[in-house]
């Protein structure tokens, strides 16, 4: 994954953090919205209704491709797959939907704490992704060579 060994842990860490904070909002959003927040939403008028069925949807492919890419840097860290490999855009952060400001100032309040959560989060792990992303980049084939053969003797 990377040269120095405490960076390496470092990392690993990081990643196991942010992989528990977006199991439990995942858990916390889908209870919210499939079923505690049910009263919620019934309370709404019509068009607000639609605005919260609509950030429900937004927040899960939040976190969705918040997790993918976190299962991603683990099986990294696990030498499951190499970490230039990650860069391809099928295993790099996906696109997520923003949320319209107006539509969220009509939304309950735990609605609107577990839109910004996951958009919180979605923006910190992005720019993971993006610094991932430059510093595989601009190392030099033949500096990974020398790296990977120092590592093993």
């Amino acid at each position: 994954m990377r040269g120095l060994p405490t960076e390496s842990r470092i990392h690993r860490r990081l990643i196991d953090v942010l992989y528990v904070d977006a199991m439990v909002l995942a858990d916390e959003a889908r209870s919210y919205f499939d079923e505690g927040g049910r009263s919620d939403r019934d309370a709404l008028p019509p068009l607000a209704r639609v605005s919260f069925s609509c950030e429900s949807l937004k927040v899960t492919t939040r976190l969705m491709h918040v997790i993918a890419w976190l299962l991603t840097q683990r099986a990294v860290g696990a030498g499951e797959i190499a970490p230039r490999d990650a860069l391809d855009p099928s295993r790099r952060l996906g696109p997520a939907p923003r949320s319209d400001a107006a539509a969220l100032a009509e939304l309950p309040a735990r609605a609107r704490t577990l839109i910004d959560s996951s958009a919180e989060l979605y923006r910190r792990v992005g720019l993971l992704d993006e610094a991932q992303a430059r510093e595989l980049v601009v190392e030099s084939p033949a500096r990974s060579m020398l790296e990977r053969l120092a590592m093993a003797f």
